[in-house]
């Protein structure tokens, strides 16, 4: 099994003093971040069995190269993590940067990302790039290392969003990290991990039968992470929940969401375990239009991406601005968001409203080639 090589992005600290801090935002640098980053990442790879070298701060990017080169062997992998910057703080989402022209290593650079993401769904996906879309046309941590080489910019710095997950949602970005360098690693030098198998069990939520199933881990109910956003709990940080990635899903101990108004039994006859959330709906407001939403802002993400996977590329920002907005009218922002839905076709558009003129109800489209409010 091949080594991995992690690097922090910038830093080149010498005598305590950072001497390239990289972007500057919100009270904090990249280079502080992605420390902070890799020394979570470093150690959840080696819990997993893997041998990883943590490149020395001390290194300039050319020392850094030399020094991965010297030690590297075939089937080792090496990533440098990077927080971006931009002039329009709007800007956000996680970048897999890649040598251009290699569409091996564009397939590694997907397969970290979706891992990353799985992890942390908040977080928009630009996509693999090649380093030659960058603004200095080639990165050389991606082109002059002798093995297989990525640069994962985790999201941009200059953006709240991105920032506010960055450094308050760090140890899932690891996890997601580590998750995605393990299955780089394992293709790389061609071994795979012995596949356990879970026995598969039903989910009941609030007395429905739920569409996807769960797994009995030792016993224990485990329930897919996503159905966990969609009950509107945050887990953030908590180092108490557990995590576990079987065959491309990522599930959460059910047991565990007790602490979050979350009701948890088990229906021996069904094998299934019982969910019921105790969050309070007020009666009769749920179809009104001008009353209050119930919904998280990543329940309606999730609700969305389960419908159109790519629908938040053009238009991340807008669970969370129908939700704002709606809030400051007295308009059920579930109501305004699901009429978006259905009037957009989940954001492919492809009716009378394009996607350039940001009309999400369909304003004046009423047929016959009419032109439509932008």
């Amino acid at each position: 099994m091949g080594r991995i090589f992690v690097s922090a992005g910038h830093g080149e600290i010498e005598g305590g003093v950072t001497q390239d801090p990289g972007a500057i935002a919100g009270g904090t640098t990249e280079a502080q971040q992605m420390i902070l980053l890799r020394d979570l990442v470093v150690p959840e790879l080696r819990s997993r069995g893997f041998e990883v070298f943590s490149v020395p701060d001390t290194l300039s990017l050319r020392d850094t190269i030399r020094w991965i080169n010297n030690r590297a062997r075939q089937e080792d992998v090496a990533i440098e993590l990077h927080a971006d910057a931009y002039s329009n703080p709007s800007a956000r989402g996680a970048t897999a940067f890649y040598i251009a022209g290699n569409n091996e290593r564009k397939q590694h650079g997907d397969m970290v990302l979706l891992a990353l993401i799985r992890r942390l769904p908040q977080l928009p996906s630009r996509g693999s790039r090649p380093d030659t879309a960058t603004g200095v046309g080639r990165l050389g941590f991606c082109r002059d290392i002798a093995i297989p080489s990525l640069l994962l910019e985790v999201g941009f710095l200059t953006n709240p969003d991105d920032r506010n997950l960055i450094l308050n949602r760090r140890r899932d970005m690891a996890t997601g990290i580590a998750d995605g360098l393990e299955a780089w690693s394992r293709d790389v030098s061609g071994t795979t991990q012995p596949e356990q198998s879970y026995p598969a069990i039903g989910i009941r939520i609030n007395g429905q039968s739920y569409g996807e199933q769960g797994i009995l881990i030792n016993n224990n109910s485990y329930i897919p992470v996503d159905l966990v956003d969609l009950l509107g709990v945050e887990l953030g940080d908590n180092p108490k929940v557990r995590l576990v990635e079987y065959r491309g899903v990522v599930y959460v101990k059910a047991i565990e969401l007790r602490d979050y108004t979350i009701s948890v039994s088990w229906d021996n006859d069904a094998r299934a375990v019982v969910l019921r959330s105790i969050t309070q709906i007020c009666p009769g407001t749920i179809d009104r239009i001008m009353s209050q939403g119930n919904t998280s802002e990543v329940q309606l993400m999730m609700f969305l991406k389960a419908n159109h996977e790519n629908a938040l590329e053009q238009f991340p920002d807008l669970p969370k601005l129908y939700r704002e907005e709606a809030a400051i009218e007295g308009v059920n922002y579930d109501i305004a968001f699901s009429q978006m839905c259905l009037m957009t076709n989940f954001l492919r558009f492809g009716g009378e409203v394009k996607a350039s003129q940001k009309n999400f109800a369909n304003l004046g489209a009423v047929g016959g080639g009419t032109q439509t409010a932008t």
